[in-house]
């Protein structure tokens, strides 16, 4: 169907993005299309959106913009979109209207419908497809179990447990552009972890919006943490992460399963957002200022070696200076080794766009300047406690070859970047004993022993 054709992708977003992308790439190749590395020599072009933040989605329209060029030189050139903006309603219509050079538009609910709209398009059965599912059906189900199991680099795999989610914070547009959480059957999780095991597989990263709510709306009793308990089992994966998970759902249970298991990765993504009770309230997020104090410090008496990260949002319709300090106290109080700080983007359709009392984009922007400066000070401080120590590190990416030598990458299993100095053997995807012998704020430096 797509014989003798390229295809280029593009990405804006999340993990669970990542994983997407895995799939449509599969699907594309299954057609009988090669991927190129340039626009320029690409017969289709597929962007995968994220809607999160609204720099994000004007990232999207720039880019938009920028191939209306190659389609004028190339009529024949297929322009895709999919992801999260198209689940919008009002940018769905935004691209049907003022980008006439885009060709297709699929959502996050059909990925699997990919090859008979793309054929379409080449069969020149329809000068134009957009297709937009509001909800799964049962099929599209099973063909994504199906076509999900493949992936480009069996080394290190993404494995979605679940789909959407069901918490409705105030200021998020996940749930209404995902749907609600859909937990995939654990049976299809282990199958799938098996396969990927014999594959060579030897990370795994367990994907949700929350998951921690895993198996809620499953039948019977299943959990989590006893989900992790079955991960475990699968012989051959030597590392298993997760992300993301929510604070009002972090149980005991975890907790035990994480301190007890030498295979899962002593690193907890703990998303706090703000420090302040008012805005957390505000926000929807579930839990008080003091709750998550007290998660932190179990989490720290259990698992004494865990590196703790989060994500924080500044600017909060409503959030005043004694606010903010709030929330610069927590961060000094947990010691997080990284951040992911956000300024507030107002998402259309969601509760926190009608709030009154928006912050200046002056006020954001200062704070978050703030904030960054504290973290930076505080990540750089606790990689500098890592120098001079041997850590094992999962050796995942090959660098620069010089003079017969070649540099590598990989982490820690609390998730530290680790830069490796020249080495003359292969050591991709072996782990290997190796010293620390540099810090900086987002990175190691070290050396094999």
């Amino acid at each position: 169907m797509a014989d003798n054709k390229n295809y280029y992708t593009d990405i804006w977003g999340c993990q669970m993005n990542e994983r997407d992308l895995e799939i449509i790439e599969n699907l594309l190749d299954e057609m009988g299309a090669s991927k190129s590395t340039s626009m320029d020599d690409a017969d289709i072009i597929i962007l995968i959106t994220c809607s999160v933040r609204e720099k994000a989605e004007n990232k999207v329209f720039t880019k938009l913009g920028e191939l209306a060029k190659l389609k004028e030189d190339n009529p024949n050139l297929i322009i895709g979109v999919c992801g999260c903006m198209v689940q919008q309603k009002r940018v769905l219509k935004r691209i049907k209207h003022r980008f006439p050079q885009v060709d297709l538009v699929f959502g996050t609910y059909n990925l699997h419908r990919l090859p008979e709209l793309l054929s379409k398009i080449i069969e020149r059965k329809d000068n134009r497809v957009m297709e937009v599912w509001d909800e799964w059906d049962e099929l599209g189900k099973e063909r994504l179990e199906s076509i999900g199991l493949n992936r480009k680099d069996y080394l290190k795999s993404k494995v979605i447990i679940s789909y959407g989610c069901n918490n409705y914070c105030s200021y998020c547009i996940v749930p209404y552009v995902r749907g609600c959480e859909r937990s995939r059957p654990p049976e299809n999780l282990i199958n799938e972890i098996r396969f990927l095991a014999d594959k060579g597989c030897k990370e795994i990263l367990l994907l949700g919006q929350n998951v921690n709510s895993y198996g809620k709306d499953l039948p019977g009793e299943m959990t989590f943490a006893a989900l992790l308990e079955h991960v475990i089992k699968v012989e051959g994966i030597k590392r298993i992460r997760f992300m993301t998970s929510h604070p009002k759902d972090f149980s005991n249970s975890l907790i035990k399963v994480i301190s007890e298991s030498e295979k899962i990765c002593n690193h907890i993504h703990l998303p706090v957002q703000s420090g302040s009770n008012k805005i957390l309230e505000m926000m929807r997020r579930g839990y008080k200022r003091e709750e998550y104090l007290k998660l932190v410090e179990k989490i720290k008496n259990s698992i004494p070696d865990a590196s703790l990260t989060t994500d924080v949002i500044v600017g909060f319709p409503g959030e005043t200076e004694d606010d903010f300090q709030d929330t610069l106290d927590l961060v000094k109080h947990v010691e997080f080794d990284s951040a992911y700080t956000f300024i507030y983007s107002t998402r259309t359709g969601t509760e926190a766009e009608k709030f009154d009392k928006q912050v200046e984009e002056k006020i954001k922007k200062q704070r978050l300047q703030n904030l960054m400066q504290l973290q930076n000070k505080i990540s750089l401080r606790k990689n500098k406690e890592l120098v001079g120590k041997e850590l094992e590190i999962m050796i995942d990416q090959k660098r620069d070859v010089k003079n017969g030598k070649t540099s590598y990458m990989g982490r820690t299993d609390t998730n530290k970047i680790v830069a490796i100095e020249e080495f003359s053997e292969n050591i991709l995807g072996t782990f290997q004993e190796v010293k620390i012998i540099e810090a900086k704020t987002w990175s190691l430096k070290g050396r094999v022993v």
